[in-house]
């Protein structure tokens, strides 16, 4: 009977030890409630800054443009409406749709524009993430800011997941774990 209560203590001991150091091995990143995310993404790598001449054109036509894209196809490499877009090719798209050279890949996108805080972006700000691994440490996903209506941000941007293509997003937990920050291309 003494044997048995011991082997039992001894179980409920490890069970609660493993609870205990599972619960405190994961990441846990939330929305906080004031709407500011901060991110936690250390870029490994040093990126050149770029400037975007976007003084002939205004965000929201810019925009507007890319929302007819809604729907578009999802094709990884892609540049085109016919074939289908990557973040990075929706965006290079938009942009060489109105004569304005951009960076045709995401990382490239790191030091374009200045950077602004979520809770400041506004439509046509490009938001920037990591790839599907939250821990490389760099640029792999990019789109543009849609709406930011008291901090609840929408951003259009061609998502590969499920072959889904171009598509309106806000700021889900999996996008708040990768999120890198905000750069305004155009001027104010």
């Amino acid at each position: 009977m003494m044997k048995n209560k011991i082997q039992f203590s001894f179980i409920c001991l490890f069970i609660t030890l493993l609870l205990i150091s599972c619960s405190h091995s994961k990441k846990l990143v939330g929305i906080p409630k004031n709407g500011e995310i901060i991110s936690r993404i250390n870029i490994k790598e040093k990126v050149t800054a770029v400037k975007i001449n976007t003084e002939n054109i205004n965000a929201d036509e810019l925009i507007t443009y890319a929302e007819s894209l809604e729907g578009t196809k999802y094709k990884y490499g892609g540049t085109s409406e016919e074939t289908g877009f990557d973040c990075s090719g929706f965006v290079w798209y938009v942009f060489n749709h109105f004569n304005v050279k951009v960076p045709r890949t995401s990382v490239q996108f790191t030091n374009a524009g200045r950077e602004v805080k979520i809770s400041e972006s506004k439509r046509g700000d490009i938001i920037l993430f990591t790839g599907s691994d939250e821990n490389s440490g760099k640029v792999g996903h990019l789109g543009f800011i849609t709406a930011n209506e008291n901090n609840k941000i929408t951003f259009l941007h061609a998502a590969s997941g499920g072959g889904r293509g171009v598509m309106k997003s806000q700021m889900s937990q999996y996008f708040v774990e990768r999120f890198v920050k905000v750069n305004r291309i155009f001027n104010p």
